[in-house]
């Protein structure tokens, strides 16, 4: 029996099927919309707790006039308005000026110099394992916590201390000093040591920036004769922006509160010449117990850290758009 077989012609068309209609017909597996709070919650709870609540009280008082026993007083804006006459306040933040050069501009130019010359150079002409060997050697300060690391500062800079005993013993004896001391000595001290804690993380960062830049942008540079300097210019700087700025924002933040450094070595002297306003506000706060006025320090310097954070960010955002632009 043979099978009656319809023509071509005669098979009447069928309707496109379109996407929507296939989503339509499979199950949709995503999670809902408040399946991501579910996520998010637990994150939400600890910063509200550890962070919100704490930053709130705070704030409420920074207005206030308390020594952290009986009720606190509701005194308005007078902490604020005492801030702005008091010379100790504003030493704290130029200060915080010299902690973002020894902590940011410095760490930043050498680290981008020392991750390109241990890229391109050291790791070209030797073995993998002496690069990522001097690598670990640049981050070690990093590694530290950073009050172990002022203990050990503070014993080496004493009068007494291993660079004045090595400064003796090599003729040097006029140089020796008494480097925490002295208010004019003090702070180019901490900073000094501040560079030397610091330089390891942007190292680290930008050798791993480095690891993203395609090699034949190098290549082709050799070829039309561009040295070291003209690739480093026009290649490695350009092609690592986007670390560069996380590199920045976040030693910013680091250096505008810095506190441990300042705790182990100094203690915000000789004579303030070392005050930041972290300890400026711990210092009132607890050992002066003049609660209200440490409260409108912080209070302060978390508002121009969020400032800072923002401009960064911005920064950034504009940057992005005009490299997508191009």
């Amino acid at each position: 029996m043979s099978e009656t077989l319809i023509p071509p012609a005669q098979i009447p068309p069928q309707p496109p099927v379109s996407t929507l209609d296939l989503s339509l017909r499979r199950p949709d597996r995503r999670p809902k919309g408040g399946a991501y709070w579910l996520f998010l919650a637990p994150g939400g709870v600890l910063f509200a707790l550890i962070i919100g609540l704490p930053f709130v009280a705070n704030i409420y008082l920074s207005f206030t006039k308390w020594s952290g026993i009986g009720d606190p007083r509701w005194v308005g804006l007078k902490n604020y308005t005492k801030l702005l006459h008091d010379d100790i306040f504003w030493m704290s933040f130029r200060n915080t000026l010299a902690m973002i050069i020894a902590m940011v501009v410095v760490p930043t130019l050498i680290g981008l110099l020392l991750a390109a010359v241990l890229f391109d150079s050291i790791g070209r002409r030797f073995p993998a394992p002496a690069s990522t060997a001097l690598r670990a050697i640049f981050y070690l300060p990093q590694v530290l916590p950073v009050v172990v690391a002022g203990i050990v500062w503070g014993w080496i800079l004493q009068p007494d201390g291993a660079l004045n005993a090595l400064l003796r013993a090599i003729g040097l004896d006029s140089l020796a000093h008494d480097w925490l001391g002295d208010p004019k000595t003090a702070l180019p001290t901490v900073m000094m040591m501040m560079i030397w804690v610091q330089i390891g993380y942007p190292v680290v960062i930008f050798m791993a920036a480095l690891q993203r830049v395609d090699p034949e942008l190098y290549e082709a540079a050799e070829l039309d004769g561009a040295g070291w300097f003209r690739r480093f210019r026009a290649i490695t700087i350009p092609q690592i922006r986007p670390e560069t700025f996380v590199v920045t924002l976040t030693c910013t933040i680091a250096a505008m509160k810095v506190f441990g450094p300042i705790f182990a070595l100094t203690r915000g002297g000789p004579d303030s010449a070392t005050i930041v306003p972290s300890y400026f506000s711990y210092h009132t706060f607890f050992e002066k117990l003049n609660v209200g006025y440490g409260s409108a320090i912080s209070t302060v310097l978390t508002v121009l850290i969020i400032l800072v954070s923002a401009v960064f960010l911005w920064v950034q955002s504009a940057s992005q758009k005009r490299d997508e632009e191009i």
